[in-house]
C-alpha cells in the first residue's frame, strides 16, 4: 500500500519534530510523555476513537502528548518495528508476513479496533452474488494477494461454487460504487463500514456477504493497534496509559457517533475527508456498534479466534513458516 507524497511529507515533518526511538524512555515535554501512532491509511472511521481521545484531552489527562502520523511507503508496521513510532495500525492478516519469518518484526497487537472482521463482497443487488457461489461467471476485482485469493477460493468452494469460473481482473478502482454502477466490475472486496456505507450514500442498491458468515475462521482481527516490543517492555505504564485513553476515545465514539464524526473530520490534516461529511457521519453511526460489539471491553483480542486464523494460514501453506499459537498479540496492556 504505497503512500502519496503528502503522506511522506507528513511523516518527514513528524520525524523532524522529534519522534523518538522506542529503544529507551519516550521523550517528555512539559511533563507529558511524547508518543506517536502511525495510521495505516488516511483518516477514516476506524480511527475515530484515536482522534476523539486526542481532541477531548484524554491522552493529555493520561500524561501523554500523542502525535498521529501518516504511513511511509514501506508501511506503518515497519516503522513501528524499527522503533520510529511507538504504535501503529495494521491488521492480523497483514501481520502474518511479519511474524512468519526467522526473525519476526518486533511488534505486538495490543488492541482490536473492531471486534469482528467486517469485510466481504459488495455487488449490485439482485444479480445473484449475495452468496459466494453467485460469483461464478462474474467479474471480481482482485488485489492479487496470496491470502486474499485463498480466502476467496475457500468461501466460493464452501458455498458449492467453482472458483475457476470467477473472472479475476486487477483492482484499479477509485470509486467502488461508481464502478459497480457503471458495470466496470461485478464484485469488490470491501469493509462494509466504509465501502458498503459509501454505496448506500451514493444510492446504489447492493448485495453483500461477510466472509465470517461463510466460515468463522475468517472472523480475524482487522484493524488492530500494534506496539513496538522494546517500548512495551521498557515502558509498560505509558503503554497502558495510551490504551486506557484510546479506550475512552472509542467509548465516546460508541456513545456519541455524530459528535465523534465531527471530531474525526476536524482532526484530519490530510484533507482526504473534505466533502465526505455525509459518508463519515453515516459510517460513524454504523461503526458505533462494531468497535466493541458483544465483548466485555473495547480492544479485547480472543486468543481462540486469533489462533484459528493463523492455524488456517499454516495448514494452507500461506506463510513462509508456521506461526505458533498465542504469538503476536497481548491483552495485558488493556485497561484492567
Amino acid at each position: 500500500m504505497s503512500a502519496s507524497k503528502l503522506f511522506r511529507a507528513a511523516l518527514a515533518l513528524a520525524l523532524a519534530l522529534g519522534l523518538t526511538s522506542c529503544g529507551g524512555n519516550p521523550g517528555k515535554d512539559s511533563g507529558l510523555t511524547q508518543l506517536s501512532l502511525c495510521l495505516e491509511w488516511t483518516p477514516n472511521t476506524n480511527h475515530t476513537g484515536l482522534f476523539a481521545a486526542q481532541a477531548l484531552g484524554y491522552f493529555e489527562e493520561a500524561g501523554l502528548n500523542v502525535t498521529i502520523i501518516q504511513p511511509p511507503e514501506d508501511g506503518a508496521s515497519a516503522l513501528c518495528a524499527a522503533g520510529k513510532t511507538e504504535f501503529a495500525i495494521t491488521a492480523q492478516d497483514t501481520m502474518a508476513a511479519a511474524l512468519a519469518r526467522p526473525n519476526p518484526l518486533e511488534i505486538t497487537a495490543v488492541a482490536a479496533v473492531l471486534q469482528h472482521d467486517t469485510s466481504g463482497i459488495l455487488s449490485r443487488a439482485g444479480e445473484g452474488m449475495d452468496q459466494p457461489k453467485g460469483l461464478e461467471d462474474h467479474t471480481y476485482s482482485t488485489y492479487n494477494g496470496l491470502i486474499e485469493l485463498a480466502i476467496m477460493e475457500q468461501v466460493v468452494t464452501a458455498n458449492g461454487g467453482d472458483f475457476s469460473r470467477v473472472n479475476l481482473v486487477p483492482y484499479t478502482l477509485n470509486d467502488e460504487a461508481g464502478a459497480l454502477r457503471e458495470g466496470l466490475t461485478d464484485a469488490i472486496w470491501v469493509y462494509y463500514g466504509w465501502g458498503g456505507i459509501a454505496a448506500e450514500v451514493a444510492g446504489l442498491e447492493t448485495d453483500y456477504f461477510y466472509f465470517r458468515d461463510i466460515d468463522p475462521v475468517f472472523d480475524f482481527y482487522t484493524p488492530v493497534i500494534v506496539a513496538n516490543n522494546a517500548f512495551l517492555q521498557e515502558n509498560p505504564v505509558a503503554a497502558r496509559a495510551f490504551l486506557a485513553a484510546a479506550a475512552r476515545g472509542y467509548e465516546y465514539a460508541i456513545e456519541h457517533p455524530e459528535e465523534a464524526a465531527k471530531l474525526l473530520i476536524e482532526g484530519d490534516s490530510t484533507g482526504s475527508l473534505s466533502g465526505s461529511e455525509e459518508l463519515v457521519l453515516a459510517s460513524q453511526k454504523w461503526m458505533a456498534d462494531q468497535y466493541q460489539a458483544e465483548a466485555d471491553q473495547w480492544g479485547y483480542i480472543d486468543p481462540a479466534r486469533w489462533n484459528a486464523f493463523y492455524q488456517w494460514l499454516n495448514e494452507n501453506d500461506l506463510v513462509d513458516q508456521p506461526i505458533p499459537e498465542n504469538v503476536g498479540f497481548s491483552n495485558d496492556y488493556l485497561p484492567q
